[in-house]
């Protein structure tokens, strides 16, 4: 069985978009096949009840075989420490299991809690570019 077909793409964008009380769209992860790998694209906000769902889908694809993951946070309204704890662990564990963590930039608020604690320069950030996949040859 090929990679591809142990990936099984998720998207439950028909899904009804069921709000909260602040008017805020339900969080939802995709997981859609890339070249070597899966990118795990959450849409909404990044926090401590949400972080858990993002790294299941991490955890997933790397058990399924892919050598490369890429989180594109480019779906992303909102993240706090828990979000950067999450690309920090992902990467260590990238670096220790032998397969690769790319991330694809989110919107300038998110983005930016990366530069002010100095971490965009430490991460595997990457061109999110339809051609690439977002992904480094």
């Amino acid at each position: 069985m090929s990679l591809h077909d142990r990936i099984t793409p998720y998207n439950d964008a028909d899904a009804p978009q069921a709000c909260g009380n602040n008017g805020a769209v339900r969080f939802r992860i995709d997981v859609q096949p890339v070249p070597h790998g899966a990118r795990v694209r959450p849409l909404g906000e990044i926090d401590l009840a949400t972080v858990g769902d993002v790294r299941r889908k991490i955890d997933e694809s790397v058990a399924a075989g892919c050598e490369r993951v890429v989180l594109d946070l480019g779906g992303v309204t909102f993240m706090d420490s828990n979000g950067l704890h999450l690309a920090l662990d992902a990467d260590a564990d990238a670096r220790d299991g032998g397969w690769q963590l790319l991330i694809i930039d989110g919107p300038h608020p998110v983005q930016r809690v990366f530069e002010v604690t100095g971490l965009r320069d430490r991460l595997p950030f990457v061109d999110p570019s339809p051609t690439t996949n977002g992904t480094r040859p």
